[in-house]
């Protein structure tokens, strides 16, 4: 894409900019509620400090709106609030994405429970097409109370270097909880990257659109219709195995394994800094929109815990509500087991992940890679949980728990009495996975469809794809809102 606009030093640009930044040049219509604030006198203009347009983003349609701090720090009145909530119902109506540029003091004080009431609007309309069409919010500046709120309500949000959230600012933590903190510490995108609160961040404004629009181009216009479909592009070449230790305490990085399997190599990872034991992504295959899930053996050996399994339901809901496949990738030993995972709330969060696969109707395939043990194994999209199709590589071993575990269970008197309990642990353990353990066995058991060498698995899965395709679907009957 060619920027009409060249970015001043700073980087900032005004509202309008940023609505000509996404869209395609020359495609930007702009409209406004018609609405003027009674509250703001000779200052009331159309709009009310937000800017809404229509614009096309490489050929598609999109509803967009941005904030203007420099009118009333981009506070929301009743105005502004018919403005935003105008451009939501259009997008509903019209049945195109979404993207919002936010940045406001929150509720504009001279208007009282009016603005109050119009972010309960906005609310209720980020709600309304929950699922419908792809909503998504890009924090460019400070973005207090219910600037806050509202972007949660929407599928992702992006947030420039710029950029900061908090329900409370603070001046009032400070005077409250005795804080002393910047506006970055409270709220910046170090914060919310590590939260989950947003899923992407970007240097400058400029970024944040170009991103927005790479985003865009995985989804569809809305619910039920399937992604854009575009030609396929090769892989670097070089085997997906290649980076995978034989040894399955040894970590590497699982993305560099996925990077072989898909278009190009290219993934569009989503929350990077979050639960970064599990890695979430969009990415194509066989020039196909697909979503990635996969374990991360580089953090906490892959396990998964709290936090990453509500990260990857999150993930999964979302592919299912916009129709893109699901391929998921596992080695992991296992659930994070101890008192703080208990503490919080590791069975309920599990519990949201095998929800979100088992109520998934898109194509789900699952490539076991190394190893892949206890519940775990079923909450990353198990054959009995609902997968169209589970593959293997041979070296994988698939059971209730690790060898060695298994075996100072099974076996425990017979190690002890041994004269050298180590040595008869190690070979109890060989003995142990090769007849529970193998992948080969688990096929034979049924609980893999097929044991696959690693060199097949980018063609397998594109076969697999390519079979499963149905015709246009449904939309999912629930909304991505939080979990």
């Amino acid at each position: 894409m060619s920027l009409a606009l060249v970015p001043r030093a700073d980087e900032r640009l005004t509202p309008l900019e940023r609505l000509e930044v996404l869209c395609d040049p020359a495609s930007l219509s702009l409209i406004r509620s018609g609405v003027e604030s009674e509250h703001m006198g000779d200052r009331a203009r159309p709009g009310d400090g937000v800017v809404g347009g229509t614009g096309r983003v490489d050929g598609r349609q999109v509803a967009c709106y941005a904030q203007d701090p420099s009118y009333a720090g981009g506070s929301l009145g009743e105005a502004h609030a018919e403005t935003i909530v105008h451009v939501l119902r259009m997008a509903g109506r019209t049945r195109v994405p979404v993207v919002g540029f936010v940045e406001s003091a929150g509720a504009r004080l001279q208007e009282g429970l009016g603005a109050l009431g119009g972010y309960g609007r906005i609310f209720a309309e980020h709600v309304r097409l929950s699922g419908r069409v792809p909503q998504i919010s890009v924090i460019t500046g400070a973005s207090a109370g219910g600037g806050s709120y509202a972007p949660a309500l929407t599928d992702f949000t992006v947030m420039t270097d710029a950029a900061t959230m908090f329900l409370t600012g603070p001046g009032v933590v400070k005077e409250v909880m005795g804080e002393d903190l910047t506006t970055a510490e409270l709220g910046g995108p170090r914060v919310h990257e590590r939260n989950g609160v947003c899923q992407l961040t970007a240097p400058s404004d400029v970024d944040a659109a170009l991103l927005v629009r790479d985003l865009l181009d995985h989804l569809p216009q809305h619910g039920g219709e399937r992604p854009q479909r575009w030609p396929t592009v090769a892989p670097r070449g070089e085997r997906p195995d290649a980076v995978v230790p034989a040894e399955d305490r040894k970590v590497y990085d699982v993305r560099d394994v996925a990077r072989q399997l898909v278009d190009g190599g290219r993934l569009l990872e989503v929350c990077e800094r979050w639960a970064r034991n599990m890695v979430c992504a969009f990415a194509r295959l066989d020039g196909r929109s697909v979503g990635v899930v996969a374990n991360q053996p580089k953090y906490l050996g892959g396990v998964l815990d709290a936090t990453s399994a509500q990260k990857a339901a999150r993930f999964v809901r979302t592919c299912d509500l916009y129709g893109l496949p699901l391929v998921v990738l596992v080695d992991t030993p296992g659930f994070l087991p101890g008192s703080r995972q208990e503490a919080a709330g590791v069975i309920r969060h599990g519990a949201k992940l095998v929800h979100a696969f088992a109520q998934a109707t898109v194509p789900k395939v699952t490539i076991v890679l190394r190893k892949a043990y206890g519940g775990a194994f079923i909450a990353m999209n198990a054959k009995e949980l609902g997968a169209d199709l589970v593959f293997a590589w041979p070296s994988a071993q698939l059971g209730v728990m690790g060898p060695r575990q298994a075996v100072g269970i099974v076996h425990r008197k017979r190690i002890a009495e041994a004269d050298d309990p180590a040595q008869a642990c190690d070979r109890l353990a060989r003995e142990y996975a090769e007849e529970h353990l193998a992948a080969a066995a688990a096929m034979r058991a049924g609980h893999v469809d097929e044991v696959i060498p690693p060199s097949q698995t980018r063609d397998r899965l594109a076969g697999a794809l390519n079979a499963l395709e149905t015709g246009e679907r449904a939309t999912p009957g629930y909304t991505n809102v939080p979990l």
